[in-house]
């Protein structure tokens, strides 16, 4: 039986869903008996937010000032705002903004020292960090930094379905400067390494989507298919991956995504929207290509609904749930590679067909 893993949790955006989603998803005491949950944040909004919640159960919860002391069996907040903070539900404030910075801070900082083994990090208003000198577009960009990692892949998370970015928070008048082979090639092999140690999945089958309609139609509504996507396709399946592709990014989603173990999109709503109205209740939010496992819930901080007690906890869950499994099957994977430099086990190897343009 795999130990029981201590999930560190930022409140990200203290006037958003963020709380509501995180108590709610603590509130089934069954959570305790998987992991320890460790809020980063304020009892003082902890507590706040508790009471606009109908029909919950009491929590039983262990307030510290560092994750070295949590309590097994409750809900552990370490408290790292001041004592004088307090909530605007549903506005973004500079003073929300700062506590969510500090929140993530101190999580990182204690996952690195090792007193956390996962992080889970609630939903923040990305305009309102720019105004506050935060510095980075989103998590997946600041923790990338923080750990000192050269390439990182956010993946979209669920049963149905697994979606890769090759560019993610830039302006789309941005994207197609920004797709090369080589970026497509990089985000391919980490994908595929990520899909092996993080989702145990052997040999796994990655479909690539075009960027222009129908896939530029022959070079008629753009190039870059034939220019770029293919030729990384192909680099690609010379070095050991299953890519295919590319694929017209209007019809896949209909028809063929259930035949590959995941999607890699060329840019930010290419791949999420479609995911987002495949599984939003369930869907994660997880990077790939950290030295840490790191998910969140695949929502923002929906300000209208805050503090009304409305918030669909769903995808909080699925995100603590993926942490853990993933930091599980990384240290199996990492056991059976060390038992196979004991032991030669014979490799196995499928070759694709070779990368095509698919309308």
């Amino acid at each position: 039986m795999a130990r029981k893993l201590v999930v560190g949790i930022t409140q990200g955006d203290g006037n958003g869903i963020g709380y509501e989603v995180i108590i709610k998803a603590l509130a089934d005491e069954r959570m305790l008996d998987l992991c320890t949950p460790v809020i980063y944040g304020s009892s003082k909004i902890f507590g706040f937010y508790r009471k606009q919640i109908h029909n919950l159960d009491q929590i039983n919860t262990n307030v510290i000032t560092s994750a070295k002391d949590v309590h097994q069996k409750r809900v552990n907040i370490v408290n790292c705002l001041p004592e004088n903070v307090f909530v605007e539900p549903g506005q973004s404030t500079p003073e929300s903004a700062k506590a969510a910075m500090t929140s993530l801070e101190k999580a990182v900082a204690d996952i690195k020292e090792g007193y956390i083994d996962v992080l889970v990090t609630a939903p923040f208003n990305k305009r309102a960090m720019a105004g506050e000198g935060f510095g980075y577009t989103g998590h997946t960009e600041y923790l990338e930094k923080e750990f000192g990692v050269d390439e990182v892949a956010m993946i979209m998370v669920c049963d149905k379905l697994k979606v890769g970015v090759v560019t993610g928070h830039i302006a789309l008048k941005d994207v197609v400067k920004s797709i090369t082979k080589e970026k497509i090639i990089k985000k391919l092999a980490l994908m595929k390494a990520s899909l092996e140690r993080d989702f145990g999945v052997d040999a796994p089958r990655i479909a690539v989507l075009g960027l222009n309609p129908h896939c530029g139609d022959g070079g008629l509504l753009g190039d870059e298919e034939q220019q770029i996507i293919l030729p990384a396709v192909k680099e690609a399946n010379e070095q050991g991956i299953l890519a295919f592709g590319p694929y017209s990014p209007d019809g896949f989603f209909g028809t063929s995504y259930g035949k590959f173990d995941a999607v890699l999109a060329m840019y930010h709503d290419q791949g999420l929207a479609p995911f987002k109205a495949i599984a939003f209740e369930e869907g994660v939010n997880f990077t790939a290509g950290l030295p840490v496992v790191r998910t969140s819930p695949d929502h923002g901080t929906a300000y209208e609904m805050a503090g009304r007690d409305m918030a669909d906890p769903r995808s909080m869950i699925s995100a603590i749930y993926t942490a853990i499994d993933i930091y599980n099957r990384r240290a199996d994977y990492d056991d059976l590679v060390e038992n196979r430099m004991t032991i030669k086990l014979p490799d196995t190897e499928i070759k694709p067909k070779g990368g095509r343009i698919i309308e």
